[in-house]
């Protein structure tokens, strides 16, 4: 009996064996491939549904890319829970398309519906552009969309472009922690981390962790006692800022990516980083996402002509001009400006937008600004009268700041004292520590990631460059 039984297995498996096994394919694999497949298996989402008396048409994406990938099927395929939105697994056979417009299609032999959508009660509709505004009120079906699907792709390129720079260059990655003691800016504008009212109470109203602790306004203290053994290093993650975010400009969490080179003494080097970053990741987001970067430039932001003005800051060497000299600029300027521009005072975003204008719409980087302006860990450039760090921001056309950096104070002397002034000794002897141990010149910057973005395609709220938009739903997603 067992003998029998065995041998009816082994020749089911023989059966099993002959029969033609289906390659699963992305839909962008799909669409690229070069030749016809006579067994090919694709999973996604139906963008579009078609039916004629004699061929049923389907559109299915998987967000592996812009374009969707046409189905044509049988008409007895089809069934009520096909819809827009449904989720489907296709088998069939993969063919040149005939039309000029689509390199391969997928002729259906099986369609499964794998989970169906009630097209009546979801929001998103077939062949409709919902605006961002729209869509920004389903922050957890918004990536259905195909704004939000291009942005998601672009965003996740950008990010390997980033990590693919600095690693090509020799820096080494440092995972930087998001609770710390630390307020990097000196700003006060953090968010305090406190345990639930029970645990609370039960600590006696002691912390958690024995000092104030806070959410991460920045890595780069980290960074530079990482930068006293390394002498590349960077980090690019979450950080937080508890100022008014409802604004088109701000964040209250948003992702920087921010580096610390030792042995410099040139602010140079740290702007020629800064620049080779945002030259390299821009040409690798336009060359891998041409089509998604495309939607942006041509449907969300028409009028703000971003793809030639990229291509023309591509080609050309950056601006540099003294915060003094900025100073001067604004003041002859013909334009009234809501802060009178003088000099001491910090540079609005009306001052950075009209310096890019005036140097011709190219980045400029901004150097030099007043001592009493910037944090304690800028570089004292001892100069006069009129005192300066050796700071430097990086401006762009239609946004302002994009980058911000320095040469870090490597002097102890000079440290202490700011240090002293300032009442902030006792919290950064371990700063003070680094310069006492094998201390060097070194100097760091940091850019907003989610701000580069809203740059390179043209966005005006920079809430649409972000996965999930905060405080947008009934609940916080």
């Amino acid at each position: 009996m067992l003998g029998a039984r065995t041998q009816g297995g082994w020749r089911a498996l023989r059966r099993c064996a002959s029969l033609p096994r289906a390659v699963r394919l992305r839909v962008r694999e799909a669409l690229g491939a070069r030749e016809a497949a006579d067994a090919v298996r694709v999973q996604g989402w139906v963008r579009s549904v078609r039916s004629q008396k004699e061929v049923l048409f389907l559109h299915i994406n998987d967000g592996s890319s812009l374009e969707h990938l046409q189905v044509v099927a049988n008409p007895s395929l089809e069934n009520r829970v096909l819809t827009f939105g449904s989720a489907v697994e296709v088998q069939g056979k993969l063919v040149k398309s005939p039309h000029r417009k689509q390199n391969m299609e997928l002729q259906a032999e099986t369609i499964r519906v794998v989970g169906p959508c009630d097209i009546w009660s979801f929001p998103l509709k077939m062949k409709e552009r919902h605006p961002l505004e729209y869509v920004r009120q389903f922050p957890h079906l918004r990536c259905r969309n195909n704004t939000l699907g291009s942005l998601l792709r672009i965003r996740s390129e950008a990010t390997a472009a980033i990590h693919s720079f600095f690693q090509d260059n020799g820096y080494v990655h440092i995972h930087t922690p998001i609770i710390t003691s630390n307020d990097c800016e000196g700003a006060g504008e953090l968010f305090q981390i406190e345990a639930s009212s029970e645990v609370r109470e039960s600590a006696e109203k002691t912390h958690f962790f024995n000092v104030p602790a806070f959410l991460t306004v920045s890595g780069q203290l980290h960074l530079e006692v990482m930068a006293g053994a390394f002498t590349h290093v960077f980090t690019f993650g979450p950080t937080f800022r508890a100022e008014n975010s409802q604004s088109r400009r701000h964040l209250a969490e948003f992702y920087m990516v921010e580096a610390e080179l030792s042995f410099t003494e040139s602010l140079q080097d740290i702007m020629q980083v800064m620049e080779d970053l945002f030259k390299t990741v821009t040409s690798t987001v336009l060359s891998r996402c041409p089509h998604d970067v495309e939607l942006f430039h041509k449907y969300v932001a028409p009028a703000q002509k971003t793809k030639d003005r990229l291509e023309q800051i591509l080609k050309n060497k950056f601006v540099t001009i003294s915060y003094s000299e900025a100073v001067e600029i604004l003041k002859q300027a013909s334009q009234t400006f809501t802060f009178k521009p003088e000099w001491g005072c910090d540079l609005q975003t009306e001052h950075e937008k009209y310096l890019v204008k005036h140097c011709g719409e190219i980045p400029v980087f901004v150097i030099n600004y007043p001592y009493d302006l910037k944090p304690f860990y800028m570089r004292d450039n001892e100069d006069g009268p009129q005192h300066t760090v050796a700071a430097v921001d990086l401006l762009v056309p239609g946004i302002g700041e994009l980058c911000g950096g320095s040469l870090r104070e490597e002097r102890l002397p000079f440290l202490e004292s700011r240090l002293q002034r300032l009442g902030l000794t006792d919290a950064y002897q371990w700063y003070l520590d680094l310069r006492k141990f094998g201390s060097v010149p070194h100097g760091g910057f940091g850019m907003g990631f989610e701000r580069y973005l809203q740059y390179i395609l043209g966005v005006d709220n920079i809430k649409d460059v972000i996965p999930f938009p905060r405080f947008s739903h009934s609940c916080l997603l």
